[in-house]
């Protein structure tokens, strides 16, 4: 059984509240999602994303009754174009079957089997960030260059939401976060950043990640599954990975939350595959 919340603007909308990425409520990146959200204008899907407080909450708006879906993503402070996390809940929500979510970022397909959903991007990009940036990025999170790991190089990735991965040289280096939230906010508000992605390469297909969020009011995101897309992107565009490969993420474990979010890269097709499971948030 899902667990539903009354909520306000509209006492009769049920909410549900899933954390994604583990099977354990306990950890996982917890979601709201409204399954029946056709009376619910912009102002009234933000405030009930900002009372539930979750890095975002997904909107299913509308669909053609034939398994294609509208789903929009409200964070506490405002829209974002697309969530891994939320619609790996939304799908785990909506059961069993292959499902089409129409998000503003383009079109989802997301299979379930078992309480277990798989999501395939949209066509992915990476691209260079510039060095002025990067070093204004580095500033702001406190990190130093010759902290970073030189085989992974810092980019700007995109599979439905735009990440700035970073790369630490230790795991150390990624424990410790204690960043300039307003000035981190402001630097990705300018180039249309969702989150950071600081990552580090425990061995040749597994690692650990963290994503500050900011833009969307939250310090961190316990897991991402828009990030973790774009990584498996930038994994391939480096040739750091021999596709086809499934990488493992490892999120959420210095904030308490531990995460499990699987990665497929393919050598045939652009698209990620991301998969999860998720649980109801009693």
């Amino acid at each position: 059984m899902l667990a539903a919340m009354p909520s306000s603007p509209t006492s009769a909308t049920e909410i549900l509240r899933l954390a994604a990425f583990s099977d354990d409520p306990r950890g996982g990146n917890p979601a709201g999602v409204v399954l029946d959200a056709t009376g619910l204008d912009d102002p009234a899907m933000l405030e009930i994303a900002a009372r539930l407080g979750y890095s975002e909450t997904a909107f299913v708006v509308g669909g053609d009754g034939a398994g294609s879906l509208e789903v929009r993503y409200f964070s506490p402070e405002a829209e974002v174009p697309f969530c891994g996390h939320a619609t790996i809940a939304t799908g785990v929500a909506l059961g069993n079957g292959d499902h089409l979510l129409r998000t503003k970022s383009g079109d989802v397909p997301v299979r379930v089997r078992d309480g277990k959903a798989t999501l395939t991007s949209v066509a992915p990009s990476v691209r260079v960030i510039g060095g002025d940036d990067l070093a204004e990025a580095l500033t702001l999170l406190r990190w130093r260059e010759d902290e970073l790991d030189p085989a992974l190089p810092s980019r700007i990735a995109y599979a439905g939401a735009h990440h700035l991965i970073l790369a630490a040289a230790t795991r150390e280096r990624l424990a410790e976060l204690e960043y300039d939230f307003d000035g981190l906010k402001a630097f990705m508000l300018r180039l249309d950043l969702t989150t950071l992605d600081l990552v580090w390469r425990e061995h040749e297909t597994r690692f650990a990640a963290r994503n500050p969020f900011p833009v969307g009011g939250v310090v961190e995101d316990p897991a991402t599954g828009a990030a973790a897309a774009s990584f498996g992107a930038y994994l391939r565009e480096l040739g750091a990975v021999s596709p086809p490969v499934r990488v493992t993420v490892v999120q959420g474990e210095d904030m308490g939350r531990p995460s499990l979010i699987e990665v497929d890269v393919d050598d045939t097709r652009s698209e990620i595959a991301v998969t999860g499971t998720a649980v109801a948030v009693g």
